[in-house]
Order: structure tokens, then C-alpha cells, then sequence
């Protein structure tokens, strides 16, 4: 396992296409969730949880997204007006959306009102799971990236996928393993981000 400073110092998320089998064993699945859920929670109300897309289950989330975009398309007369051809291939991309990586888990936001903890607590609480997920899931050897995609920000979506009214997804995180490590890209220079009161 990596030195911890230097993992996180090296920390680089994934591109999609380059996650390919295998994805995580059902044991380290187990340890990246763990690891996810060890997060900041004031007041211990665990305002988050995750939904695990492997197998056929990404197939069917594909399927949803694709009813859902298709209902609203053409409601819209979107994709209605466009040649068969430009909207089948619309609604078949959403159909594999899931399927490009071997295992996909969403961060499901339960933030709510709380007499004592504010939403907003809450809400990074579920955001600190993606990060641990991400964290996790390199640690182990895996690739995996973030991602906040239509799904995300649509109610039917995320209905089609059982969260309730109040529920909302921080992310969806891709997990396979990485074909190609990427170069790091530029960060930010630590003097124009930080100051000292």
C-alpha cells in the first residue's frame, strides 16, 4: 500500500475510457465504502448514502436514464425533431452511460432540516465520502473519478434510480482499473490561494 502523504500528494483522478476491468473485488468494494462513510458527520446522522451499479444493475440505471431522457425529449420535441438516426444514438449512449466502467457508486446526499446540524454541514459531509471514495479506491490500486452528469440534476432521474424528493446525488463515482496513468495536470501556486489572517 502507498505512503499515505505521497498517495495523497499524487492523487489524480481517472478519465472514464481509460477504466477497464477488472473493477474492484467485492472486498475492496467493502473497504473503499467503509473508508467513504469515515467521514466528518456532525451529530452522527450519516446525511449520505450509495447505490452500487455493477453488473446488470448498469445496465438497467442506462435503461432509466434513457425512458427518462427520451419522455422529456420528446415532450420537448427535441430529439423528436431530429432525424431517428441522431436520436437513437442519443438514447443508446445514455443506455451504456453505466456500462463504460466496470463499477460505478453514487453519493446520495440526505441532507435535511435539523434542529441543531445545518444543511450545509451535511451536504459536505456527503462530499467528503466522494473524496475518501476516490482516496480509497487508489489506494487500493483501482482508478476511479468523479463525475456529476444530467442525472445528477434531474428529479426524474434521480427518482428513476429510488431517491426520495429530498435526496440528491453528490457524485457518481467510476471505479475500474486504470489503463493509463495521466500526467498531473497544473495546480493551483499555494501563494495565490492562500493568506493569513
Amino acid at each position: 500500500m502507498p505512503d499515505a502523504i505521497e498517495l495523497l500528494r499524487t492523487r489524480r483522478s481517472s478519465r472514464i475510457m481509460d477504466l477497464q476491468e477488472p473493477g474492484p473485488s467485492p472486498q475492496d468494494l467493502d473497504t473503499i465504502l467503509a473508508i467513504a462513510a469515515r467521514v466528518p458527520d456532525h451529530g452522527k446522522l450519516a446525511p449520505w448514502r450509495f447505490i452500487v451499479f455493477e453488473g446488470e444493475g448498469r445496465a438497467r440505471a442506462g435503461e432509466a436514464f434513457a425512458k427518462v431522457l427520451a419522455a422529456k425529449a420528446f415532450a420537448a420535441k427535441d430529439l423528436a425533431t431530429k432525424n431517428q438516426d441522431t436520436t437513437d444514438k442519443r438514447l443508446d449512449e445514455e443506455r451504456k452511460r453505466f456500462l463504460r466502467v466496470p463499477l460505478v457508486v453514487a453519493v446520495v446526499s440526505r441532507a435535511a432540516p435539523h434542529v441543531k446540524i445545518p444543511e450545509w454541514e451535511q451536504v459536505m459531509s456527503a462530499a467528503a465520502c466522494c473524496q475518501n471514495m476516490l482516496i480509497a479506491a487508489l489506494a487500493l490500486g483501482y482508478g476511479a473519478t468523479w463525475i456529476s452528469e444530467w442525472p445528477t440534476y434531474d428529479a426524474e432521474a434521480r427518482a428513476a434510480l429510488g431517491l426520495a424528493e429530498h435526496e440528491r446525488v453528490a457524485g457518481f463515482i467510476y471505479m475500474g482499473t486504470a489503463a493509463l496513468q495521466l500526467e498531473d495536470r497544473p495546480r493551483p501556486d499555494l501563494a495565490q490561494i492562500v493568506t493569513r489572517f
